[in-house]
């Protein structure tokens, strides 16, 4: 297949899924409960750290963890008692435990006590000049574990490019918050970050569809493939390309391409 064809090809995908009835099946659906910008932020972090493995069990545990945050994560994270948080003591999603929830709950306190948005979280170290979003999820990631007594076990649920990590469920969280093309499904709601200036959410089954048409040539699923990728995607749309994460995910998880 010609790169023309490719592009017509993954455009009319884009089509195909980019529409609200993608939305009740997948991660995204957790934030799409919400009306307030800051629950949809916390809730949809929570949805997509959590996002590895089956998508029904992702959103199950993403709605468990809501519920036991009365549905309103971000007063939850701000004004909850010592009572609150021992309901949460039982919460486990695969490797992700209580020692880790409850650092992350932290950190949003401390964040949203001195900022209304988790944007600045990812914009800190970032700058509308930059070539992509690397320098924001590795400040992130600085950031997020700048609180007193990290549990070391925590670290791994976070990923950075300076660790060599594809950073899949962060990019995914990134073009929730950040494109806004009015097709109802990712919310638009950050504005500091282009949609130029996102990479793809790269995992195994993106990467194989992408190694099957011949747009990737590195062998390993990691930060530099996932920004090669990008790079051949920019050549489709260069002011939005990871528009076509919609087209290379439903190849790969939905269709089994």
């Amino acid at each position: 297949m010609n790169e023309d064809s490719l592009k017509s090809f993954l455009d009319q995908k884009v089509i195909e899924y980019n529409r609200p009835s993608f939305i009740s099946a997948d991660p995204i659906c957790i934030p799409h409960k919400f009306p307030k910008k800051q629950d949809i932020e916390i809730s949809g972090f929570f949805a997509a750290i959590f996002a590895w493995g089956n998508r029904t069990t992702i959103i199950n545990k993403s709605a468990e963890l809501m519920q036991l945050m009365h549905n309103a994560p971000h007063d939850f994270c701000l004004h909850h008692s010592a009572n609150d948080l021992r309901k949460l003591l039982s919460f486990k999603h695969r490797t992700f435990n209580t020692t880790d929830l409850l650092y992350f709950i932290e950190f949003f306190k401390a964040h949203y006590n001195k900022n209304d948005s988790l944007e600045s979280a990812f914009t800190q170290t970032f700058s509308k000049r930059d070539a992509d979003v690397t320098s924001a999820l590795n400040g992130f990631y600085d950031y997020f574990f700048s609180l007193p007594d990290v549990p070391r076990r925590t670290l791994k649920h976070i990923a950075a490019p300076a660790k060599k990590a594809s950073c899949k469920r962060l990019n995914m969280y990134l073009r929730w918050m950040v494109r806004n093309d009015k097709q109802g499904v990712d919310f638009g709601i950050w504005k500091k970050i282009s949609p130029a200036q996102l990479v793809i959410p790269l995992d195994l089954h993106v990467a194989r569809v992408a190694r099957h048409f011949q747009m990737i040539e590195r062998k390993q699923t990691d930060w530099l493939t996932a920004q090669e990728l990008t790079g051949m995607l920019k050549r489709f749309d260069p002011a939005d390309p990871v528009k076509y994460d919609f087209a290379l995910f439903a190849l790969g998880v939905l269709e089994k391409f």
